[in-house]
């Protein structure tokens, strides 16, 4: 490639449209030439034979003449025969009518000094063995196309040879005239061809979106490499639903090399796919569960549009599992962030206070206020060092009520409330997934009533039993008969549309399956919705659960 770049630079190479625009123009220009050659060569000989069958027909006639056969029998036949000949050839405008006897001894000639001397040409033999005939051969005048007939007597024997003759230099030329016409004809196709030549050059350019063969050589490389280096399966399929791309994330789902599956229907491999669908209506589908290679896949299926035609699908997917634990982690992080950002906030406000007080020299009310603040602080996390015994649960709580004061809503944690169970990691992560969501949708219920009641979240939780139940209620605006079910799907929020909205509790859903758990709702006396969490305690050696 370095090679090719400095022997062959970008500034000499010639671009795809002028070598299109050479091929095609020289082939027209080729054929063209070859066909007005062809046609004016047989033009040519056609005027030449017309020529010579014009010469043999006078020779005939003249041969015929009585004037000519009885002129054979006197003693000087060329004062009868030369005025003859003479008049019929500047009528005709031939180049010669000579007559001559059986020794070829010129009887007529346009140049009258040659008369009596011996015909030039060396071809009466056929005509003093009666023949007439059509021939080409060179006189004293130049090379010429011949009519000759034999001169009957009356009984019917040779006597002598008619030769009427024309030049063929001007048979060329009176056929050049003719094919005047033919070469601008040639001429126009000529440029009509070169001119259909740029425009098929640039139509051909423009179907590859004027790109040069180099580049589109590169690109596909890219493109491969894109497709092959994302971590995600992808498929494409064209508007017949053939699939044209497969990667190896793809192939490696279904156990199989990617080269087989280029040019099958779609449905030939994935029998429940939703890219027909979305062929058929043109709708986009994201996060949507489908069972692939014996795994449930996250996947997006969106059109492919050309000209605002569907002219095919794509379609990626990704291992649900690695979804949901990358999820879930980003709930985490979340989760500590805004527990982080919520004790800044909330501390920087106490701060001002303290600082406030001292300034206005009331160091007694400050220690005051400090002592109050530190008791209510530390009596959370006493309540929740005695009653949850892990930590990373502990943490979330503490998170998220420290993230309700600093939104003005009471959170409360019953004080029957414990969890003295031990994790295992599986439950540990889920579980998080789980409080973190359900607890930030009811301080964002609450919040929505704020000014019909005080916005409040209350949260039970209790390991009694062979089952972790958790009650979270809040004093939003609660749910209708059945509505509990909308909120679960996928994408669905009560917010508005966004982008990032209406995962949450799809995640909890998923959350609590994994489990084996269950997700009911009721009401709250609070005024709003009651979600309670029900999953089974961890068994000893219980990994992940199948899907």
């Amino acid at each position: 490639m370095i090679l090719r770049e400095k022997l062959f630079p970008p500034s000499l190479r010639v671009t795809l449209l002028t070598k299109i625009l050479i091929l095609v123009g020289t082939l027209v220009t080729v054929t063209v030439l070859a066909l007005g050659y062809y046609f004016n060569q047989h033009s040519a000989d056609q005027m030449k034979e017309q020529k010579g069958e014009q010469a043999l027909h006078i020779a005939q006639s003249i041969a015929g003449m009585p004037a000519v056969v009885e002129a054979f029998e006197l003693e000087n036949p060329e004062n009868i025969i030369q005025p003859i000949a003479e008049g019929i050839r500047q009528e005709i405008g031939a180049e010669f009518i000579v007559v001559g006897n059986l020794e070829s001894i010129r009887y007529s000639h346009p140049v009258e000094d040659r008369i009596g001397e011996q015909m030039v040409g060396g071809d009466n033999e056929r005509a003093f063995a009666g023949e007439s005939y059509v021939s080409e051969a060179e006189g004293s005048l130049g090379p010429s196309v011949r009519g000759k007939t034999p001169v009957l007597d009356i009984e019917g024997n040779v006597i002598g040879v008619v030769s009427v003759g024309f030049l063929q230099e001007d048979v060329q030329l009176t056929a050049g005239e003719y094919l005047t016409d033919t070469w601008y004809i040639i001429g126009g196709l000529l440029a009509f061809g070169w001119l259909g030549a740029g425009v098929i050059s640039l139509l051909v350019k423009r179907s590859i979106y004027g790109l040069e063969p180099h580049e589109i050589g590169r690109l596909y490389k890219e493109r491969e490499a894109v497709i092959q280096s994302v971590h995600e399966g992808l498929i494409a399929i064209d508007a017949n639903g053939k699939i044209q791309t497969v990667n190896q994330a793809a192939a490696q789902h279904m156990n199989d090399d990617e080269a087989l599956f280029v040019g099958r229907d779609i449905t030939s491999v994935f029998p429940h796919t939703g890219l027909l669908e979305v062929l058929e209506n043109g709708k986009p589908q994201f996060n949507q569960d489908l069972w692939i290679g014996g795994e449930y896949v996250i996947v997006n299926r969106v059109p492919i549009y050309h000209n605002h035609t569907i002219t095919g699908a794509v379609a990626t997917f990704r291992n649900r599992t690695e979804m949901l634990e990358l999820s879930r982690e980003l709930t985490k992080i979340k989760e500590y962030a805004e527990g982080l950002r919520a004790q800044t906030h909330e501390f920087s406000n106490k701060l001002y206070t303290i600082s406030g007080l001292l300034q206005l020299s009331r160091p007694d009310e400050a220690i005051a206020f400090i002592n109050k603040e530190a008791q209510v602080q530390q009596d959370s996390i006493q309540f929740l060092i005695y009653n949850v015994e892990d930590t990373l649960i502990s943490a979330v709580l503490l998170g998220k009520m420290n993230r309700a004061r600093e939104l003005g809503v009471q959170l409360e944690v019953e004080s029957e409330s414990s969890l003295q169970s031990s994790l295992n990691e599986d439950q540990r992560e889920h579980l998080v997934t789980i409080i973190g969501n359900v607890v930030e949708n009811a301080v964002e219920a609450a919040l929505s009533c704020m000014q019909e009641r005080r916005p409040t979240v209350r949260i039970a939780f209790t390991d009694f039993g062979d089952d972790l139940v958790f009650e979270i209620e809040d004093s939003g605006p609660g749910f209708k008969t059945g509505e509990h079910t909308v909120w679960l799907q996928q994408g669905y929020s009560s917010k508005g549309k966004n982008g990032n909205r209406g995962v949450g509790l799809t995640l909890v859903q998923t959350a609590v399956d994994e489990l084996g758990g269950t997700l009911s709702f009721e009401e709250s006396d609070l005024g709003g919705a009651c979600m309670i969490i029900a999953v089974p305690k961890a068994q000893p050696g219980r990994g992940k659960l199948p899907w």
